[in-house]
């Protein structure tokens, strides 16, 4: 075993990488990119992280070209960095230490549908919306939504959830089973289509969640779920922020079965009805959704309007038309666009915590009135049905006061949540932006086994080096 990593970055030998690149050539040909623009697009960040591209891009088409990429570098020691769609928001896509990106988008096909077994083989490359236009006229569906239009192997590596998660759970609760390339770049197989198993270590749950930093993925099965037979979505404008939350609180606690619960600060609302032209009234909103037959959704939304009226919630505005539906989460998915348009020029940083059930109310707003006492402009937005709730930023890159304000809030907004009880990221990952809480949330002995674990799988650490585990 070599010596224990430690996850400092260190930038190959240029003999190294140019050896590299030209075993690369020799086998993708026109495949392997190296132009300025197309690598710098393989590593923006919505972070107030600096952009640090690859060395190379190699566009994979099969699982055999991630095992002969990962082959030739691990060879020469260089990096590889997988990537899907680039919306992942820590980071995670960055090569801090050069190397070589494998753009996955290529490898989109949809390998097998088991509708009657409710499961489906994909590929990495696939994004939610293809499968589910893939699934559509089957009777299923994929239920995970983060808003992006994101890949399925990238929503596995961040173990994404999104607005959907509190009905039918994050990735971690929807992946069956994973095919992984490893350091040698022979492939392990993680589990099988069935719905449980007690075979040996869950090594399917170790890579979700991994952001690449243990090996690439290169295929997975994935649970899928029918079609509702009525799908119904509602507004409810509440007094306060804190009415919102338990109105949300007391839903989950009495055990109504809400598919989506989105809370909207009332900064948000406004950011959202001039963006996506709607009139909602500027007051904090709950967005929700309910699934099932028409009796089931019928006597949901009876049960949670009662809830609301005694949370200080006004009437609830309803439709089950599916294109009122989706001009309603449109705007949502497109908050991050309303909140950029708040303040054109401006930095925006969208960053995420998620807190027990209980203490949503609290942590809201409390982070509301850090705002306001640190003259700072974030709209809140909220999966609040699982305590997981996200703030926008708004700064000037150019005012070092209002950038150090800004600073000060998000750490202080990951102390709220970790002093709650809860984690300094719900559903965004930790990537680079997010290592430096991960002691104080997990504890040395943790961060001591994951490296351990790196070390067993990733001796060389060219897997996505310098995310995740904190240097040192």
């Amino acid at each position: 075993m070599g010596t224990m990593i430690t996850n400092k970055l260190q930038r190959p030998e240029p003999k190294a990488l140019a050896s590299t690149i030209e075993a690369l050539a020799a086998r993708f040909g026109n495949r392997l990119i190296t132009s300025k623009a197309v690598r710098e697009q393989h590593a923006h960040t919505t972070t107030w992280l600096e952009s640090q591209p690859p060395d190379a891009v190699v566009m994979a088409q099969e699982t055999s070209d991630i095992q002969d990429v990962v082959r030739i570098c691990a060879k020469h020691g260089v990096p590889v960095i997988a990537f899907g769609t680039g919306t992942s928001l820590e980071g995670q896509v960055n090569a801090p230490a050069g190397g070589v990106c494998i753009d996955l988008r290529d490898m989109n096909k949809v390998l097998e549908v088991h509708a009657e077994d409710l499961d489906c083989v994909i590929q990495p490359g696939v994004t939610r919306k293809a499968l589910n236009e893939h699934l559509r006229d089957q009777g299923v569906f994929f239920p995970i939504d983060p808003g992006a239009d994101a890949s399925l192997g990238g929503m596995a590596s961040t173990r994404a959830s999104g607005t959907n998660a509190v009905r039918y759970g994050t990735m971690r609760d929807n992946v069956l089973a994973l095919k992984v390339v490893r350091g040698d770049g022979e492939i392990i197989t993680t589990g099988t289509r069935a719905k449980k198993s007690s075979a040996g270590y869950d090594l399917t749950h170790l890579f979700v969640g991994a952001e690449g930093t243990l090996g690439i993925i290169s295929e997975l099965t994935i649970k899928l779920r029918g079609i509702p037979e009525t799908i119904a979505a509602a507004a409810c404008s509440f007094e306060s922020v804190r009415g919102a939350c338990q109105a949300t609180i007391l839903a989950i606690q009495t055990g109504i079965p809400v598919a989506r619960i989105e809370l909207l600060n009332a900064e948000q609302v406004r950011a959202c009805n001039a963006y996506s032209k709607l009139s909602l009234p500027a007051t904090p909103l709950l967005l929700l959704e309910f699934h099932g037959s028409d009796n089931d959704v019928a006597e949901q939304s009876k049960n949670f309007a009662e809830i609301a009226k005694e949370c200080g919630g006004g009437d609830f505005t309803w439709t089950t038309r599916p294109e009122d539906r989706t001009k309603l989460w449109q705007a949502r998915h497109d908050a991050y666009w309303a909140v950029k348009a708040l303040r054109p020029g401006a930095g925006v940083v969208a960053t995420d915590v998620c807190v027990p059930i209980s203490r949503l109310a609290d942590c809201v707003t409390e982070t509301e009135a850090d705002l306001k006492r640190l003259n700072l402009q974030s709209p809140i937005v909220g999966h609040v049905g699982d305590g997981n709730f996200h703030c926008s930023l708004l700064c000037d890159v150019e005012d070092s006061d209002e950038m150090a304000r800004g600073e000060d809030f998000m750490h202080r907004l990951v102390e709220r949540a970790q002093s709650m009880g809860g984690t300094c990221t719900g559903e965004h990952g930790i990537g680079q932006g997010k290592q430096k809480y991960l002691k104080t949330e997990l504890g040395q002995e943790a961060i001591d086994a994951m490296r351990a674990i790196k070390q067993a799988l990733d001796p060389q650490n060219i897997f996505n080096p310098g995310k995740i585990i904190p240097a040192g």
